[in-house]
């Protein structure tokens, strides 16, 4: 098969060369950019006076039946024409003759899979978006179901203080605000057109590329020609969103993981997301939890192929560029289905607060309580902090709780210890007195909850076109 490129070739390519340099197997996801850029670009060229405004629109309507003969899977994907844009301008050539050998004037297939692949980061990331709202909306709905909740709160994995399971639940609902705030930000550099740019050095022809950008909703245009068809740096910045992404619903599942086996029962897991053992009947694993902390390793690993691809790429346009779709490709398919899957599971996990309340009991949570107490007393922290110390020894050694230890035991640390200590001892009172900003008291809890509302309204509409 001739290629539009074969002009000063007198051989073919060897069949294991073109197995080996097409990416029309995965690229053809972008058929939709590639089109929506194609036409754009055709009218450009009709209002510049480069086509015929009859030209333009034969080349749009041609563009239209190419998609919609790919969306309705009669489509011929070629492998010897390489890629999604070399298939579909062969296509649109045998369909409308040769004004489709017009389509290509004033640019490069370099700037345009540029274009088509920051339209589709672009797409991506917007969705993206779209679901990290909805499982901040999750954790939210989740957290005002266990305002009075209370769980032991931990540091290196051991009893630390008193919490609410509100309080535990909204911190990762702040994790997924951030993460969605990040994406606007990545997007704002994603959608710029380098559309104009050609192979590296600009063109000869009258081209508006600010009209190309303003048909495609993009924010702007390319300065420079050569950084325009070289950077990757969007991708870069999409798969760290999508790393970060990641690394954040790892460690909800981490959470589930543990809060599942029975040592700790915290939660029940739904049946719908977890699965049993083929030998062991009275199993129940949380293999979604699992799967999604194995998951972001693949994630990291496409950043890090990414990073690896560009490092040593001089200007501008290289065939390794062509290694950047299949990484993110693979990460989309993770993130989307992650976000989707962990918005399922948290609305369907049942928490057992029963098990929360009676493991409050076991490992001192209130002992910085009594520290504060003698405080209140007049005693420097640090001596309050030796004190509370011996406290904990003494109650560890008769094998009772903190606020199980007599009067006296506790007159004989510090004679300014008296009975109203027991109330400060209470775990509930120990969560209520917290209500500083962004503390775990009811009060700072509600204040959360109200301005997590108050995000989650503003949240939508939030890309500017």
């Amino acid at each position: 098969m001739t290629k539009l490129w074969g002009g000063r070739f007198k051989q073919g390519t060897a069949a294991d060369v073109e197995d080996y340099t097409q990416s029309v197997s995965y690229d053809s996801a972008l058929y939709d950019q590639d089109i929506r850029g194609s036409q754009a670009h055709a009218r450009m060229l009709a209002r510049q006076g480069v086509l015929t405004q009859e030209e333009a629109q034969i080349l749009t309507d041609g563009l239209d039946k190419i998609r919609a003969d790919i969306e309705d899977e009669t489509f011929s994907w070629k492998k010897e024409m390489e890629d999604v844009h070399m298939n579909i301008e062969s296509r649109l050539t045998e369909l409308v003759g040769d004004v489709g050998k017009k389509l290509h004037t004033g640019r490069s297939r370099n700037d345009q899979v540029a274009l088509d692949f920051r339209l589709f980061v672009s797409d991506r990331l917007r969705v993206w978006h779209e679901l990290c709202v909805k499982l901040a909306a999750g954790f939210l709905a989740q957290a005002k179901k266990h305002r009075q909740t209370l769980l032991p709160g931990c540091t290196h994995m051991q009893p630390a203080q008193p919490v609410s399971l509100a309080q535990h639940l909204l911190a990762y609902a702040w994790m997924f605000t951030r993460d969605a705030e990040r994406l606007i930000d990545c997007e704002k550099r994603t959608r710029i057109s380098p559309l104009g740019a050609a192979a590296l050095a600009g063109t000869t022809y009258p081209l508006d590329p600010a009209l190309v950008a303003e048909q495609l909703g993009m924010y702007g245009t390319f300065h420079n020609s050569m950084d325009a068809v070289s950077d990757r740096d969007f991708v870069l910045e999409a798969l760290f969103c999508a790393s970060t992404i990641m690394m954040h619903l790892s460690r909800f599942c981490e959470e589930i993981i543990y809060w599942a086996n029975p040592a700790f029962g915290f939660v029940r897991l739904p049946d719908a997301y977890a699965t049993g053992s083929s030998i062991m009947p009275q199993k129940k694993n949380p293999d979604v939890a699992e799967l999604m902390r194995g998951k972001v390793g693949r994630v990291y690993g496409n950043l890090t192929a990414m990073l690896t691809i560009l490092k040593g790429l001089p200007l501008t346009y290289n065939r390794d560029l062509q290694e950047d779709k299949e990484p993110f490709l693979d990460t989309d398919t993770t993130v989307s289905a992650s976000l989707s899957l962990m918005e399922g599971q948290l609305a369907a996990l049942t928490f057992d607060t029963e098990r929360m309340n009676d493991a409050l009991r076991k490992g001192f949570l209130n002992a910085t309580e009594l520290a504060d107490y003698l405080v209140g007393k007049g005693i420097p922290f640090r001596e309050a902090h030796n004190i509370t110390g011996h406290a904990v020894a003494l109650a560890e050694d008769r094998g009772v709780r903190l606020e199980e230890l007599q009067l006296s035991d506790l007159k004989n640390l510090c004679d300014r210890i008296e009975e109203d200590v027991y109330g400060v001892l209470d775990y509930a009172a120990a969560v209520a007195r917290r209500n500083a900003p962004g503390g775990t008291g009811p009060q700072s809890v509600a204040r959360q909850i109200s301005d997590l509302e108050a995000w989650l309204a503003g949240a939508a509409g939030t890309f500017s076109k």
